[in-house]
């Protein structure tokens, strides 16, 4: 809950700055329509774990079936009890080798794992897959990732239509700052302050999986398992998660642009993991 108020109180705050720097140079007449707040992030995280079910045919683990199930819970349960959360739900669902957690809240979470991960994975080795995806929602990554997206995507817009009022008075000399070079200034700025956000987000996105990793590692007490995981991983296809999950698996396809990505290389996982247990 704490996360979902400063997810509300930045984009306010977002919103009361640019706001008075519109005014202060004026601009504020001009831009006679603004952003509010991201419900539909808000909405979106609030919801991630049914439609995470309804996305990918989760079956959560109400009673485990066979050996392997129980397992699998008894091993999220530990590991949970260790990032001190409440007990995740725990979902299996049919695909190639991944992995993800979700929820809004850091006691009323989703952990699920491909059949094909199961499949392709000794025990040690998922159980480090899964210290990852608990460590995941120990940081509050989702609610974070959230964030950080909600708020750059106001200043896309904001940014946009500020440099579009300017463009439109000072080229095409219209008072008002609604004129043709307003509308095609703000649809190109939005595109390229669209690509740049896009590429803070993904890094951001890059560092928290260092994270969970190290999390992983820590809740194991070694990073061997989570090394010989993510070495596992860099052999497997990986499997497909809807785009609203994609950043939240423990793996994903190689992106057209590192800068885009929203997974660190297999290879500088690896490595941090390693540098860890020298240091």
């Amino acid at each position: 809950m704490k996360r979902i108020v400063l997810f509300l109180l930045t984009n306010i705050a977002v919103l009361v700055v640019l706001s008075v720097v519109l005014r202060l140079f004026g601009l504020d007449r001009a831009m006679y329509s603004q952003t509010g707040l991201d419900y539909g992030s808000i909405l979106s995280l609030l919801m991630s774990k049914s439609m995470a079910k309804w996305s990918t045919g989760a079956h959560v683990i109400e009673q485990p079936a066979n050996e392997a199930e129980a397992w699998l819970v008894e091993t999220v349960r530990r590991l949970a009890a260790k990032a001190n959360i409440g007990m995740p739900e725990v979902a299996i669902y049919e695909g190639d080798a991944n992995a993800f957690a979700t929820g809004a809240f850091k006691n009323s979470s989703l952990v699920a794992v491909s059949t094909g991960l199961l499949q392709s994975m000794n025990k040690e080795e998922v159980e480090a897959v899964l210290g990852h995806e608990i460590a995941h929602v120990a940081n509050g990554d989702m609610v974070t990732l959230t964030l950080i997206q909600g708020v750059v995507n106001t200043f896309v817009v904001f940014l946009s239509r500020v440099v579009g009022t300017i463009v439109d008075r000072a080229v095409f000399r219209s008072e008002r700052g609604s004129g043709p070079g307003y509308f095609i200034t703000v649809m190109v700025c939005q595109i390229l302050f669209g690509i740049l956000a896009s590429m803070i987000v993904a890094w951001f996105s890059r560092q928290r999986e260092f994270r969970a990793d190290a999390g992983s590692a820590t809740y194991l007490g070694s990073p061997s398992p989570m090394v010989n995981a993510l070495r596992r991983l860099a052999g497997l296809q990986p499997g497909a998660l809807p785009q609203t999950l994609q950043a939240f698996g423990i793996t994903e396809k190689t992106a057209f642009l590192a800068l885009f990505s929203t997974h660190p290389p297999m290879e500088a996982r690896i490595a941090a993991l390693q540098g860890r247990s020298a240091t």
